[in-house]
């Protein structure tokens, strides 16, 4: 299968299949309380069949042109995923998320996997809008909607009940002439 390369730094962007069920339970395991502050990825994968359950489903996704799953892997070993979890060609619109370990936070790797992701979004595919999810208490995600051009559209006030708690979830997007704009400017460079 292919892997893209994200620098220098030996980070690769790879789809994750259904083979990947015992990496990516690993890649939970390691995390698992600090990946699932903000999302319930931790909840749904608890052993080997959940994970490869999670990757079927995604697969099933890809296979019918709804979504799409990629792993983020530093140094040979898989440290978070990238996602297209809802994506609709019709309409034009879909909805991209992350996670990441901690140990391999703050230098970029999501914001520069989703930038070769977004840019195959817009003129592979010929998307129109994408959407980033994400809990206001999430600011390092927040910080790569920002990174990646986004706007902030709004804050859809506790809607998402999470390990008991009720949680706002902040709207961003970019649409296509948002992202030709700024990759016109320079702003894409090094992706």
């Amino acid at each position: 299968m292919y892997a893209i390369s994200l620098g220098d730094d030996g980070a690769e962007l790879r789809p994750l299949e259904v083979w990947h069920a015992e990496e990516l339970l690993a890649d939970i395991d390691r995390e698992r309380e600090f990946i699932g502050r903000h999302i319930g990825l931790p909840d749904v994968i608890t052993d080997l069949d959940s994970a490869r359950a999670y990757l079927k489903a995604y697969a099933d996704k890809r296979g019918a042109d709804a979504g799409g799953l990629h792993g983020i892997w530093l140094d040979g070993r898989l440290v978070g995923g990238l996602l297209f979890r809802v994506w609709d060609t019709l309409s034009g619109v879909c909805e991209a998320g992350c996670w990441l370990e901690p140990a391999a936070a703050g230098r970029g790797l999501v914001t520069r996997g989703m930038r070769v992701l977004l840019e195959w979004a817009f003129e592979g595919r010929g998307m129109h809008r994408v959407e980033w999810q994400v809990s206001s208490a999430n600011e390092p995600s927040i910080n790569v909607a920002r990174r990646l051009g986004m706007t902030r559209e709004g804050v859809l006030r506790e809607n998402y009940p999470h390990r008991g708690v009720r949680t706002s979830t902040e709207i961003w997007s970019v649409l296509a002439p948002e992202w030709r704009a700024a990759r016109a400017r320079g702003t894409h460079d090094g992706h």
